[in-house]
């Protein structure tokens, strides 16, 4: 591992110099504001990010919170939830991704909560099981279409776990296409574009429903993912990022 390794929290004081990572060759970008406008409000709720610079590049980052303020579909009270880890390029296979997750551990053990809980996905927009398994996490739960609920938990306090009603949270959207989104992640402006754009090509009508709250999206998001979803005639046809043929697919001619 290099030496020249340094981890930065960032927080409302040095976000303008530091970012939070992601989109950060874009910061005029709609996505990027909107990301920093939700920031400075979640920095107040206790939502830490931390980026690793390997030398004056930044590689890496993870952004947690108290599980009462997560932007995940998910009952955690009292444990810290981890939105996401990321690291990318040259720094992968340095063992970066187990430095910013025992960051957080160290994190919740200091404000003495239960543990720390992350949804992995195997597929896309959230990270895999292999990093939380390797570093003494379980998977305590699952829910529809790919995600498990890892946690590594620090006393026998109860565990959190995922609502059960997936069905019930899709159906409520009704007919035709929406579009459920949040602020928490800066790449979900370009994919609301995209998919709006797609289905105009269909002349399929379609809303936009924004999740403004941690409430909101514990309660309302029709995936465990909590920030984004798309319903059509009250079925999830994905939680992530579609490009325009990948939704055309699944929609009717």
């Amino acid at each position: 591992m290099s030496n020249n390794v340094e981890i930065v929290t960032v927080d409302a004081s040095n976000v303008e110099q530091h970012g939070f990572f992601c989109f950060k060759s874009k910061p005029k970008s709609e996505g990027y504001r909107r990301k920093l406008a939700w920031l400075e409000q979640r920095f107040a709720e206790g939502l830490r990010i931390k980026i690793l610079y390997e030398g004056k590049r930044s590689i890496g980052f993870i952004e947690y919170i108290p599980g009462e303020y997560t932007w995940r579909a998910v009952k955690a009270k009292d444990y810290v939830v981890i939105h996401c880890l990321w690291v990318v390029g040259s720094g992968k296979d340095k063992g970066y991704g187990s430095r910013l997750l025992n960051e957080c551990l160290e994190a919740a053990r200091k404000s003495d909560q239960h543990g720390v809980a992350m949804v992995t996905s195997e597929r896309v927009w959230l990270a895999g099981k292999k990093l939380f398994l390797k570093n003494g996490f379980e998977e305590v739960d699952q829910a529809p279409p790919s995600f498990g609920l890892l946690v590594k938990r620090f006393d026998d306090a109860p565990l959190p776990a995922f609502p059960t009603n997936w069905t019930e949270r899709a159906s409520r959207y009704g007919d035709g296409l929406t579009i459920i989104r949040s602020d928490q992640c800066p790449y979900i402006d370009d994919a609301v574009k995209i998919i709006g754009d797609g289905v105009g090509k269909r002349n399929i009508p379609f809303r936009v429903v924004e999740l403004k709250s941690a409430q909101e999206a514990q309660e309302l998001s029709p995936s465990a993912y909590g920030l984004f979803g798309v319903v059509y005639n009250g079925q999830l046809l994905s939680y992530h990022y579609l490009g325009q043929k990948d939704l055309l697919k699944l929609l009717p001619d």
